[in-house]
């Protein structure tokens, strides 16, 4: 029997204790290491099951980070009757590697989990990507960008999620956005607000009012584009809340949100379970 520590609130942070995937296996070999899918699968799932997954990745500005980040978020919604995955990912600290890498690991991973729905018991038609802040960079581009493709992938399997669930994400790499001096030299074919297209997913969007990385304007921009090219976009915005704060005092209001999202795109059935 699974078990969840999920909620210990001290001094206004979140620490999760005890909470550990049913599975972590390997995704993708790469020059600097091998990378893994911790994976939360339902009560009683099996091979050859079709349950809809999501696929968060943790966030960190491309530098440092632990799929660990969305661990209470992906039991959760396991104990909702999704599968729910945390991806590793190359990053600077550890690897000595470009914010490209990040992309190219994320579009890995979701094809990945496409080619192997069937041994993973996961609808391939059913993927959600998640993630925060860089997170939520690397989720929004696995949809919204052409390029960044690993040269070992199987470019015939769609890296482009289902729906998008995305916590203070790095939409803008322009100018005046996050990131610029690092992807300068390859900002527009990078950045998710300025290569949105129609077939993009259905997203939602948790932002804080005094987030001092990406303005809640810059997330206005990208539902806005969103709308217009007939493409739904929901964004919740949190008075006061800084970067970051999903893992902390808007845990629960951003979870439950997140619920009844998937439940409007049929990933989850029912009301949502989580405990305040």
């Amino acid at each position: 029997m699974k078990y969840l520590v999920m909620s210990l609130l001290i001094a206004g942070s979140l620490f999760s204790a005890e909470i550990k995937p049913d599975k972590i296996m390997v995704y993708k070999h790469t020059e600097q290491t091998d990378l893994t899918m911790h994976i939360f699968n339902p009560e009683e799932h099996k091979s050859g099951d079709k349950t809809p997954c999501i696929l968060f990745f943790f966030g960190g500005g491309w530098v440092s980070g632990s799929p660990s980040h969305f661990y209470p978020q992906a039991e959760y919604l396991s104990s909702r009757g999704m599968t729910a995955m945390c991806a590793d990912y190359r990053t600077k600290n550890k690897y000595e590697t470009s914010p490209k890498e990040c992309v190219r690991d994320g579009k890995s991973a979701i094809r990945w989990v496409r080619a192997n729905a069937d041994a993973l018991g996961v609808d391939p038609n059913m993927i959600a990507a998640g993630g925060g802040s860089a997170g939520g960079h690397v989720a929004s581009a696995t949809a919204a960008l052409d390029g960044f493709n690993e040269k070992t992938d199987n470019l015939e399997v769609s890296c482009r999620p289902n729906a998008l669930v995305l916590f203070n994400p790095v939409f803008d790499n322009g100018p005046n956005g996050y990131g610029y001096e690092r992807v300068k030299d390859y900002w527009r074919g990078f950045s998710p607000l300025h290569n949105i297209h129609k077939d993009m997913p259905q997203a939602t969007v948790f932002l804080g009012t005094k987030d001092d990385l990406i303005p809640v304007s810059t997330a206005e921009t990208f539902k806005t584009k969103m709308n217009k090219l007939g493409n739904r976009c929901d964004l919740h915005t949190y008075k006061g809340c800084e970067h970051g704060f999903f893992n902390k005092k808007k845990f629960y209001e951003t979870l439950l949100e997140a619920d009844k999202f998937l439940t409007s795109l049929g990933y989850l059935e029912g009301k949502p379970t989580l405990k305040k």
